[in-house]
């Protein structure tokens, strides 16, 4: 695995089914990490762009969709499942897989 952020962020869009936002979300985390390490002058009034606190906040949220989808969202299909196959059984009749 790469140790730049901008070959890992495409290594995982790549190599995972993420949902289309997400994967957008990623694009602009890159994007935004750009500012922070690549200083950029806007060329509308010369002066260095930073990053903005919205923009970090922004970065957070994209971590939190991303634990979303890899954590919370499998826990909780797991956790109906299991409530499911419960009543299954209860019933007398076969489990899911």
């Amino acid at each position: 695995m790469s140790k730049d952020l901008s070959d890992q962020i495409e290594e995982v869009v790549n190599a995972t089914k993420l949902p289309v936002h997400i994967a957008e979300d990623l694009q602009t985390v890159r994007s935004i990490g750009n500012f922070a390490a690549y200083p950029m002058k806007s060329t509308t009034v010369g002066v260095i762009t930073d990053v903005e606190p919205g923009e970090a906040e922004w970065n957070l949220d994209v971590l939190e969709s991303l634990f979303d989808f890899f954590f919370v969202q499998p826990a909780a299909a797991a956790k109906r499942k299991a409530n499911l196959n419960k009543k299954l059984k209860d019933a007398g009749k076969r489990e899911l897989p």
